[in-house]
């Protein structure tokens, strides 16, 4: 049977400090803390609100909007996917009312556009803000993205993005950019590079459609 005039042990005394302590702070800070609370509680609700109200329906009229210039653009009618027709908006506007809110697409769709009109700077300006998580599509953009600044005269620029581009396909489609690089590297003056992107088209995609002729390259600069 525990002695009832026993001494609080040193730990236990140390608990009650704390305990003591904790009850002490509620009761100077409880106001305080309740309106901490109620405030976080406040905030969450207005997250929730202005996602329901505001961002939700704004992403589902982006991607409303974004249908007629998508058709456009399928048709090969660039001018027209990125200006509008009059009764619905085109890439530019829908960028510049949206923003990202119809997708990630909606860069890629106006770069490659802009691309396809040869305004090269608009082009680099809208792919360079496409952060699709499709690693298809990103080499795909990273590839128009070089293909762009060759458009604008920067070589070395565009053979950054066009290696980006391999290293983000990684597949059958890797030739194509591999075949761009190579090309770049030599009117660099990089033949040794661009030697060892032919063969490695060669090589590793025998299969391609790159593939084909890529023996008139190699010996083009081994001759």
């Amino acid at each position: 049977m525990a002695n009832k005039n026993q001494k609080p042990t040193e730990n236990q005394q140390t608990v009650g400090q704390a305990v003591s302590g904790t009850e002490e702070f509620l009761k100077k800070n409880g106001k305080l803390l309740g309106w901490i609370v109620t405030c976080l509680l406040l905030a969450v609700v207005v997250c929730l609100a202005l996602y329901n109200w505001v961002i939700k329906p704004a992403k589902a009229a982006a991607i409303d909007d974004s249908f007629a210039a998508e058709n456009y653009f399928a048709q090969g009618e660039y001018q027209t996917a990125l200006e509008g027709d009059g009764s619905s908006l085109g890439f530019r506007d829908l960028i510049s009312q949206y923003g990202a809110k119809a997708g990630q697409a909606v860069y890629m769709y106006a770069g490659v556009s802009e691309l396809q009109l040869k305004n090269y700077d608009e082009a680099i300006k809208y792919l360079k803000k496409y952060k699709g998580k499709d690693d298809i599509l990103a080499a795909r953009a990273l590839s128009c993205l070089g293909d762009a600044y060759v458009g604008t005269g920067d070589l070395n620029a565009a053979l950054a993005s066009y290696e980006k581009a391999i290293k983000k396909a990684e597949n059958m489609y890797a030739a194509a950019y591999m075949l761009k690089a190579g090309l770049v590297c030599e009117e660099l003056g990089n033949n040794d590079k661009a030697l060892e992107y032919y063969q490695d088209i060669k090589d590793k995609y025998p299969q391609s459609l790159e593939a084909y002729d890529i023996d008139k390259y190699i010996a083009r600069i081994k001759q």
